[in-house]
């Protein structure tokens, strides 16, 4: 198996963060591609696991690139290869397994908290021993997922973590920075003039939320590292 991750940018400013250390540190390399611009691979089987990152897309919009992605997760979980797909990542992986996504009646833009249940803290989150944790949000879309699959976290307004096969979707961003929340409220500042918000109001007074938000990153990374790490050992274990 290949020792390479495949990270899946929807936008150039929605990145890895914080993940691309963790992910370097711990021996992979990263295949990096723009969605909107390179080809999507179609053989999964020269990753090791796929990460599919955010972007103000809808996956309903009929857009080429997002259904490319999507053939993508289905290929990825035919061959049990680990996903983690990120707010818009994670709408991809709802609607590849037959899930509804749709547009939200309220936006989450910034710091809120969500809830993990007993199956996250057994799998995503294990090592966070609190079921409140604080993260950072920017979706305005949602989904209904099917009922084998397994959620792990939610807000009071929405599903915020699944798991279904070897696919796991998250709808806040634990890989968020300060330079990356500072790009983005002025990347997306109409739709944040929309919600009546302004950039401080996700910044001021936020290092310790993102100091905290760091180490959950670090643990989660942690967890989904393991299913790869399965992974290679079963599949090097079943090499005549």
């Amino acid at each position: 198996m290949e020792n390479k991750i495949l990270s899946v940018q929807n936008i150039s400013f929605e990145t890895l963060g914080t993940l691309e250390e963790l992910i370097r540190y711990d021996g992979y390399q990263i295949e990096n591609i723009q969605a909107q611009t390179d080809p999507v691979p179609i053989n999964v089987q020269q990753y090791a696991a796929i990460i599919i990152l955010g972007g103000p897309m809808a996956v309903y919009d009929n857009v080429n690139y997002l259904k490319k992605e999507e053939e993508l997760i289905k290929h990825a979980l035919k061959d049990e290869i680990p996903v983690l797909g990120i707010c818009l990542g994670s709408q991809l992986i709802a609607q590849a397994i037959g899930g509804k996504v749709y547009k939200c009646g309220k936006k989450e833009i910034g710091w809120s908290t969500v809830e993990i249940n007993s199956a996250g803290l057994a799998d995503l989150f294990k090592g966070i021993n609190t079921q409140e944790i604080k993260v950072f949000q920017w979706h305005g879309d949602t989904y209904d997922l099917p009922p084998n699959a397994a959620i792990m976290a939610s807000s009071k307004l929405y599903t915020q973590a699944f798991r279904f096969g070897s696919a796991i979707g998250i709808q806040f961003h634990l890989e968020i920075t300060d330079e990356m929340i500072r790009k983005w409220a002025e990347e997306y500042e109409k739709e944040l003039e929309c919600e009546w918000m302004e950039p401080k109001d996700l910044l001021v007074q936020k290092d310790h939320e993102l100091r905290e938000l760091r180490e959950r990153c670090k643990t989660v990374y942690s967890n989904f590292s393991k299913m790869i790490k399965n992974r290679s050992m079963f599949s090097t274990d079943c090499i005549d």
